[in-house]
């Protein structure tokens, strides 16, 4: 079964896991890099850039990343510059489908005048005149002007990345929300997300060595279930435990506490938007300010499962698990940073497994039976929404005509929060998810869904279909 869907993804983990497999050690992982190199880029393999040692470069910056990255940049999303020099100049440009016919409409219809033919009737673009209209390509009956886009520029769906003076990708911090498309897209892996996989590892040695193992406390997003099919799931929950956490909780259960609190919202005001997803609540503040007023008040899930958990065990650590690069982002916010201490993908937990030898084939079953169906639907696209409905219901509330629109995508939720801006929406709840197919195909996964994996709906389905006697069960718990 595959594991990743891209080798970009791959050399990231091998990263990860030899950074991960030094600081379990004791070591100083840049005392060791050469050795990280050696098992990251091997001597007698062709390189992958001009020359080893460029690739060691790049490794190099990788490594910076996985510690934590500079004090200078705190910023989750940052591009390796040496790794961003492939990609030619973004723009309109004639392709080889070019027949030098006799019409030249692309010549006709340029009011700039940039467009020249050659000896052989060729057109070419002078891109000292052109604009990017746009008009050539419309105009070209052989489709041969193509309007080629960087990937990270055409996966950054809020324009936050542009062409740096030197060639590199540029991201502009102002307008980026830390979906992590970028991240996922970019061919060369020079787009990257920082991590806090060696303080999680120094937070459970320091757990282990004063004998206070039962403060590392995992949450964990309920799209774990749509990863590591190549395993059960209650053998992927022992995993986590053996790396040293005292308890895996199903941040499902948050998201249940959250629907309770967003159908009692939605019914005062009438008009919600999610904040499950913090790249949707980022994008509304940056793009639709107007918009802000109506974002549901409520923590997401993961803060307000961490929520109930530091009040139980304030000295307690508590590291969310999940697909999602912008809850980096989001463990930062003030709200939240008193409940959540650190943030890993599941990517990163790929690396710690196997910087441990943890096999999870090998590991016993740990039963995870806590979250409803409800909650567990969290983790793909319409399964907020479907909460929120079903909360309604339990609270005698059917009076209340609930009518979502579920927008997974930034696409989508742009069409969706400019009607609403404009007052010409019909519906009264914005599911938003910054990523196609909701969690599951979320930019911190190894394996990126948009249809739900059958391995998914089954630990959906093995749930209770209730929520509150659920929420009523593990307040107290946690």
């Amino acid at each position: 079964m595959k594991l990743f869907d891209n080798r970009v993804q791959e050399t990231k983990y091998k990263v990860l896991r030899e950074v991960a497999y030094q600081t379990w050690k004791g070591n100083d992982v840049f005392a060791e890099f050469n050795e990280i190199a050696n098992n990251v880029i091997p001597k007698d393999e062709p390189p992958q850039t001009c020359c080893i040692y460029k690739d060691r470069a790049v490794v190099a910056e990788r490594v910076r990343l996985a510690v934590g990255g500079s004090r200078n940049n705190t910023n989750i999303v940052q591009v390796i510059d040496i790794a961003c020099n492939e990609c030619p100049e973004a723009g309109y440009v004639v392709t080889d489908l070019c027949r030098g016919c006799l019409a030249h409409s692309c010549v006709q219809s340029c009011k700039r005048d940039a467009i020249i033919i050659d000896s052989h009737q060729h057109a070419h673009i002078d891109k000292n005149k052109c604009v990017e209209c746009g008009r050539c390509a419309g105009a070209c009956q052989y489709s041969a002007i193509h309007n080629f886009q960087r990937p990270c520029e055409r996966a950054c769906k809020v324009n936050a990345i542009s062409m740096g003076p030197g060639g590199e990708a540029s991201i502009d911090y102002e307008k980026c929300i830390d979906c992590g498309a970028c991240v996922y897209h970019c061919p060369f892996g020079a787009t990257v997300d920082v991590s806090s996989i060696v303080s999680v590892i120094k937070e459970i040695q320091a757990a282990e060595d004063d004998c206070k193992k039962d403060r590392m406390i995992a949450i964990v997003a309920p799209s774990i279930a749509s990863q590591f099919l190549y395993a059960s799931l209650g053998q992927v929950i022992t995993g986590i435990k053996e790396l040293g956490f005292s308890q895996v909780l199903e941040v499902a259960v948050g998201a249940e506490m959250v629907a309770y609190k967003e159908a009692l919202e939605l019914k005062e005001k009438g008009f919600l938007t999610s904040s499950c997803c913090p790249a949707f609540v980022e994008y509304i503040k940056s793009k639709f300010p107007n918009m802000a007023e109506h974002i549901s008040s409520n923590l997401s899930p993961m803060a307000e499962l961490a929520k109930h958990v530091k009040e139980k065990h304030p000295d307690s650590v508590v590291v969310f698990i999940g697909p999602c690069i912008a809850k980096k982002a989001e463990v930062k916010k003030e709200n939240v940073r008193k409940y959540v201490d650190y943030a890993i993908t599941f990517e990163e937990l790929q690396a710690l497994f196997d910087s441990r030898d943890i096999i999870l084939r090998k590991q016993k079953w740990t039963d995870w039976n806590e979250a409803s169906y409800y909650g567990r639907m969290f983790a793909r696209s319409g399964g907020v929404a479907g909460a929120v409905e079903q909360m309604l219901k339990e609270l005698k509330m059917e009076d209340f005509e609930f009518n979502p629109i579920v927008c997974d995508g930034i696409d989508k939720c742009r069409t969706a929060l400019l009607k609403a801006s404009k007052g010409v929406l019909p519906n009264n709840f914005i599911e938003g998810m910054a990523c196609v197919g909701g969690c599951i195909g979320g930019h911190g996964n190894p394996a990126r869904h948009e249809d739900t994996p059958e391995e998914m709906k089954d630990h959906v389905k093995e749930a209770s279909t209730e929520m509150l006697p659920n929420i009523h069960k593990h307040i107290n718990i946690y």
